[in-house]
């Protein structure tokens, strides 16, 4: 028999992803599609099964970071196209034609790269063309369009099948530099077409731009953060009914009661004003709890919100759970998701903690095993 884990664990609701990828959907409109992103295991909420639950809503295309993320979605039995927008490094141009993984060039020797794959295995390879417009990270730079352009007229091997680039202050919809981005994007676009290419997706838009803007000449989008619940900003806070996919829980594993006085938990940064009930639960900063959560961030028990009481330790948190009445030794612990219609969410953590939702998303480790519920039921598969 498989003995059983420590309570701590991550709940994905399948329904709530099927939920967010429907109102981006609505909001995009029939003529653009999804290219949804799994990159850093979606998020933390597992690339391969949070990918067959979209694969089966039909989303276009996936983005991951690397190859190695792709080969994971392939060996989950994902068939869908997954672009790498991280771009190939040398030694890894087998990989991608033989999983039928798609590059995103961003310089020129990635162009190489691909172009002598496309001869050894002899045929045509697609790639998207990544730009740089204003965020000063990968991307072909304006000035180097030109040349960009001769070298790859030459290189009939290789089909641009996309055109992308990425907004540097999306989350702030209404900052001048989005225009100027987007204007640059436009008038790159219309280089590419005049120099013979047409590339049959054209993407621009995270999660933050296309809830804010409309960017007529893109016929893909790139959520990321939407699919999973939580706004791209705080400024975007009900623009639209996106649902929590993630639950993070526990349960109380201790109970102690301490007098007045009483240091709590390393470096004794929480003193007992009062007798004071502790509850010890069994998750700690190496299961991605924060240590900046330490006597900050509150957890639900039985519906009610408690103060974590002290530094959080590297496999436990206590908690002050004095006000609680009836609290007793296995009672679920919601650090972040719902309870009895109240809510933790990555944003109130993310606050707490310095940072912004996606941290806190993607560093839950992987020692804290995900459950799956809704859906198609294809999840564990």
């Amino acid at each position: 028999m498989t003995p059983q884990h420590r309570p701590t664990h991550v709940e994905i609701d399948l329904d709530a992803l099927r939920h967010n990828l429907a109102v981006i959907l609505e909001r995009i409109g029939p003529s653009r599609k999804v290219l949804a992103v799994v990159k850093a295991d979606a998020y933390g909420h597992g690339a391969a099964a949070v990918a067959r639950e979209l694969e089966e809503r039909g989303v276009e295309m996936f983005g991951v970071a690397m190859l190695e993320e792709g080969l994971e979605l392939r060996r989950a039995g994902v068939k869908t196209p997954v672009l790498v927008l991280g771009g190939l490094y040398d030694g890894q141009e087998e990989a991608f034609v033989r999983h039928e993984l798609t590059a995103c060039l961003s310089d020129a020797a990635g162009v190489a790269r691909l172009h002598r794959a496309a001869l050894n295995f002899g045929h045509p390879l697609p790639f998207h063309l990544k730009v740089d417009t204003g965020m000063s990270r990968l991307g072909f730079l304006p000035a180097e369009l030109a040349s960009v352009l001769e070298d790859l007229a030459e290189r009939p091997e290789l089909e641009m099948e996309g055109f992308l680039s990425h907004l540097a202050l999306a989350d702030e919809d209404d900052h001048p530099r989005n225009d100027a981005q987007i204007f640059l994007f436009r008038a790159m676009l219309e280089r590419i077409r005049g120099a013979g290419f047409s590339p049959r997706y054209v993407h621009l838009s995270n999660s933050a731009s296309l809830l804010s803007r409309e960017l007529p000449e893109c016929n893909l989008v790139r959520p990321g953060i939407a699919l999973y619940g939580a706004p791209p900003d705080p400024s975007f806070e009900g623009r639209v009914e996106l649902a929590p996919v993630m639950s993070f829980r526990s349960a109380v594993a201790q109970l102690k009661r301490i007098p007045a006085g009483s240091g709590v938990s390393y470096g004794h940064r929480f003193v007992a004003q009062r007798q004071t009930l502790l509850a010890a639960v069994p998750v700690g900063y190496a299961d991605g709890y924060n240590r900046q959560f330490s006597s900050r961030a509150d957890v639900l028990i039985r519906g009610r919100r408690a103060k974590v009481a002290g530094t959080v330790c590297m496999d436990w948190i206590l908690v002050d759970v004095t006000d609680i009445p009836g609290v007793c030794i296995g009672d679920a612990v919601t650090l972040l998701g719902r309870d009895n219609g109240n809510l933790i969410s990555a944003q109130e953590l993310a606050e707490h903690a310095g940072t912004i939702p996606y941290e806190i998303l993607c560093q839950i480790s992987k020692r804290v095993p995900r459950t799956y519920r809704g859906g198609t039921g294809k999840a564990g598969a």
